[in-house]
């Protein structure tokens, strides 16, 4: 029944394409910005949930810059 409803629909085909498209330049928006993360940033966030109320502070550590 949605399929016959679909077909009778002009111009239907585009919006497949914009939300690939959509979804393509959001994952590369995604990796892109976690390639770019500081190491120290990565792992204050990973720590996060294990410390109660308290900032956690940055270890240093090799850097590979």
């Amino acid at each position: 029944m949605i399929k016959a409803v679909l077909e009778h629909i002009g111009g239907i085909g585009v919006y497949g394409v914009i939300s690939i498209l959509l979804f393509f330049a959001v994952f590369v928006g995604v990796l892109l910005r976690v390639a770019r993360m500081k190491r120290a940033h990565t792992d204050a966030m990973a720590a996060l949930p294990l410390h109660d109320g308290e900032t956690p502070q940055p270890q240093p550590g090799p850097s590979h810059e």
